[in-house]
């Protein structure tokens, strides 16, 4: 693969959209569940973890539905310089008198 193609951006966004609320709604859980006083430390850690695993997950989805937007477009039947692959025994010519006969 030399180029990869883009991939769909609004699919992308729909594939994400569960994941990215459930997140969203832990981290609200998290600075809820924090003691009153202390509300910053006993949240802020939670929350980054969330955060960092949600952004990981981002990225590799991006990234896969990319590679499988490219991956989809790729012709099994193409050689790899872009040629067809020859038709088998195209290799050699017919040689009539070789053949057995009847």
């Amino acid at each position: 693969m030399d180029r990869l193609l883009q991939a769909d951006r609004d699919a992308f966004v729909r594939a994400m959209r569960a994941e990215v609320d459930q997140v969203l709604g832990r981290v609200m859980d998290e600075v809820n569940k924090a003691p009153d006083g202390n509300v910053i430390n006993g949240s802020e850690m939670q929350v980054r973890d969330l955060m960092a695993e949600l952004r990981r997950r981002v990225f590799e989805q991006a990234l896969q539905m990319r590679i499988d937007s490219t991956e989809s477009s790729f012709s099994p039947s193409g050689g790899r310089d872009g040629r067809e692959e020859a038709e088998q025994g195209a290799g050699r010519p017919k040689q009539p008198e070789r053949q057995r006969k009847g």
